[in-house]
């Protein structure tokens, strides 16, 4: 079994900004590039193929949308401490995307978490490192803009890291 994920991994120009923070707060800041999750982690049987084929179906006539992220808020759950960027233009698109990707044959690895649209930025061990951080990242007042031009598929490797194994453009 193949863990993937499928993400967009926006390209801001002022991504050096988000690095820096990722740096200091996200473990997986040295194993995968700055990204939205569109499906969490899954286990599964489907090729790459299938995978691909399934995501050009459910993208079709999906257009390139834009998308703003700006403000920090803190998330605390069985997941971690977790320090998140938040979206706030193209949150329905996202949505959207992530709804009609767990509609069919991802249906299974829907947790039934409410979803909502981040870019995760930070990690870190407990509550008040995570107070911390949360302080810390609130001087950042950068907005982040660009237009997601495509939709990425990632497998896991066997060190955590990220390799990209299938990139659909948005059409």
């Amino acid at each position: 079994m193949i863990t993937r994920t499928i993400m967009i991994f926006p390209e801001f120009e002022n991504i050096d900004v988000i690095n820096n923070i990722r740096k200091k707060y996200d473990p997986l800041a040295d194993l995968v590039l700055p990204h939205i999750t569109l499906v969490f982690p899954f286990d599964s049987e489907l090729t790459n193929e299938e995978l691909y084929m399934y995501l050009k179906e459910c993208l079709n006539g999906i257009q390139p949308f834009k998308v703003e992220l700006e403000g920090f808020s803190k998330q605390e759950n069985k997941y971690g401490n977790g320090l998140l960027l938040n979206v706030v233009q193209g949150l329905d698109a996202i949505k959207s995307i992530h709804d009609k990707l767990y509609e069919g044959k991802l249906r299974k690895f829907d947790a039934g978490n409410d979803y909502v649209p981040h870019m995760t930025v930070g990690n870190v061990s407990s509550s008040e490192l995570l107070g911390k951080a949360f302080e810390d990242v609130n001087k950042c007042h950068d907005k982040f803009s660009t237009l997601v031009k495509k939709i990425s598929v990632e497998m896991i490797g066997e060190h955590e890291e990220s390799i990209i194994i299938i990139e659909h453009e948005l059409s």
